[in-house]
């Protein structure tokens, strides 16, 4: 199944894994599906780690989320580059609509991780790279409590099943 994210900086498309990720994947399909991404920033982007989204809207608005998904980490898939994983906090359980893409092999987040359980990987961009590129270039400023924040928005506009 496949996923394209609209962004301002171009589209990318996300091929989604059910069949190693089902839970995960059915969250992140019911955030699409609600529209809860659309309007959403890559909040987070550190060039040679990842890029990250789906929390926040323009301004650092923490958008609400439903009740957390299950860490799946341990379905055999890496944080290879261009992978796309759940973001989480230190509970390995508490992933809700927040996602990163990887833009290197970021091999230290895979199952079982620092804490034994690592980040779940659901996914893989497919087209688009190019745009992942892109945006993990842009300029990053401190906002508040909060590093890495892009200093013009990258927004994704829109979100949809394809």
């Amino acid at each position: 199944m496949a996923v394209i994210l609209t962004t301002n900086h171009g589209d990318i498309k996300l091929e989604l894994d059910a069949e190693k990720a089902p839970k995960t994947v059915e969250n992140f399909l019911s955030y699409l599906n609600a529209g809860h991404y659309d309007g959403t920033i890559f909040h987070r982007v550190i060039d040679g780690f990842m890029i990250q989204g789906g929390g926040f809207e323009p301004g650092m608005k923490q958008k609400p989320t439903n009740a957390p998904v299950e860490n799946e980490a341990k379905n055999g898939l890496k944080n290879d580059t261009y992978s796309v994983a759940m973001a989480r906090t230190s509970d390995p359980h508490s992933a809700s609509a927040q996602f990163f893409i990887n833009i290197k092999n970021n091999s230290f987040l895979d199952y079982p991780g620092q804490d034994g359980w690592g980040y779940c990987v659901f996914g893989k961009v497919v087209d688009g790279k190019d745009v992942v590129d892109k945006i993990r270039a842009v300029k990053t400023i401190r906002t508040g409590m909060h590093a890495d924040v892009p200093v013009e928005d990258v927004v994704i506009l829109k979100t949809e099943v394809v």
